[in-house]
């Protein structure tokens, strides 16, 4: 047993080691990439172009009124729940008013009736 792998282990390494043929490598490949790779300072003059800078501004402007309209909803929400409050108080209030003004004319009236 000890042959058998001992066997396989030489041929495995003399399989490895055998002499291999060199491979051409083909260096006549166009290897020039298909893009400008001209280096641009990005604070200079040439870095974007005005359609770029306008998109940019035009997109900022449409997010800063996007967000102006989000407030001016948000408020408009917050004065109508407001104004629902005051008049849910305000008719709290008439209803207590009107039982108070029924419980005193119960207590008046059952007075009377006694008599």
């Amino acid at each position: 047993m000890k042959n058998i792998f001992s066997g396989v282990i030489l041929v495995l390494i003399l399989s490895a080691c055998s002499n291999k043929e060199p491979v051409a490598v083909e260096s006549s490949e166009n290897l020039k990439p298909n893009y400008d790779t001209v280096a641009i300072d990005s604070f200079s003059a040439g870095a974007t172009s005005e359609a770029v800078i306008r998109k940019i501004k035009m997109s900022s402007q449409k997010y800063q009124d996007s967000l102006k309209q989000a407030v001016k909803l948000q408020a408009e929400e917050k004065r109508i729940a407001e104004e629902l409050d005051k008049e849910n108080k305000k008719k709290l209030e008439e209803e207590k008013k009107k039982a108070n003004v029924e419980k005193q004319q119960k207590i008046l009236e059952s007075p009377e009736v006694k008599n």
